[in-house]
């Protein structure tokens, strides 16, 4: 079974131009589910029925696996399936018409204007560290880009001149500006840390770590924990947190919603639309709060 994960992964990455994100998720679901196929000795693919299938659903909500997880693992399967149809190793789909579980939609979580301030304020600009720091606190909320992009990017990728970054994830690429305060940092960062923080000058990763190379998410992940916890703002911040901040907050501010789902790479307009649900949350409490007859 695993050399047709390898053909679906090949698919993903060759023609549908997955993430290595999307990719990664894809072969962690199907190898899950191929392991529990193992365990019920079921070997071969063409001997899977709905029954197993709905099989491993229980099996997972039995592990306590939230509904989010669990769905996400069935469009993995299905997708599987479908290639598999398509590729005509299997006859008919055993995927076919089993149900996800309702997922409760979450608003995304956000932290106010005063808060990112706050937080932008806390690296020191006395040094190499703080310096890079702040560049990238200030460029991940000036762009609203994932942190892996942010991670990725090299300087070939940020033209200081026209104010903009090119964002690549997989194939797709998308251009997004930055204000004044992120180039400011970028600036800061180029002339007075990067020099001082890269072992070869042909680097080309954008932001490195101390011991100059790539950074890791985990890497980033600790340096904004660690100065969320100096502005003493919520404890449980994460850098999508910020991705959301920044979307929630143009939006407030009056930004276009098709703008919004360009700069943040939305392939579906809905999803961005829950930014709008976010904004007319706010709404409702400054009304209940503020109205003398609610």
């Amino acid at each position: 079974m695993q050399d047709y994960i390898d053909m679906f992964v090949r698919f993903l990455i060759d023609e549908k131009e997955s993430s290595n994100n999307t990719v990664e998720s894809y072969k962690r679901d199907l190898n899950q589910f191929i392991n529990y196929l193992h365990s019920t000795n079921i070997t071969r693919i063409e001997k899977v029925n709905k029954t197993n299938i709905m099989t491993y659903k229980l099996y997972l909500q039995k592990k306590g696996k939230s509904p989010s997880t669990i769905s996400r693992s069935l469009a993995s399967i299905r997708s599987f399936f479908k290639f598999l149809m398509m590729k005509k190793i299997i006859e008919s789909d055993p995927s076919f018409n089993i149900d996800s579980p309702k997922v409760e939609k979450k608003l995304p979580s956000i932290i106010t204007i005063d808060e990112v301030g706050k937080l932008l304020d806390q690296p020191d600009i006395s040094d190499y560290k703080g310096l890079r720091d702040k560049a990238m606190l200030e460029l991940l909320y000036a762009t609203g880009i994932r942190v892996t992009e942010l991670i990725n990017l090299k300087i070939d990728n940020v033209d200081m001149d026209l104010k903009f970054i090119k964002c690549i994830s997989g194939n797709k690429e998308r251009v997004i500006p930055i204000g004044s305060k992120a180039t400011e940092a970028l600036n800061s960062y180029f002339k007075n840390s990067r020099p001082f923080l890269i072992k070869s000058p042909d680097e080309k990763i954008l932001f490195v770590n101390c011991n100059g190379f790539a950074m890791t998410r985990q890497g980033f992940w600790k340096i904004i924990k660690s100065y969320a916890k100096k502005a003493k703002i919520d404890a449980s911040l994460t850098p999508h947190m910020l991705r959301h901040s920044f979307a929630s907050h143009l939006i407030s501010n009056g930004a276009d919603i098709h703008s919004v789902q360009e700069m943040l790479g939305h392939s579906d307009i809905s999803t961005t639309q829950v930014y709008l649900q976010v904004q007319n949350n706010k709404l409702k409490e400054v009304y209940a709060k503020a109205h003398p007859r609610y």
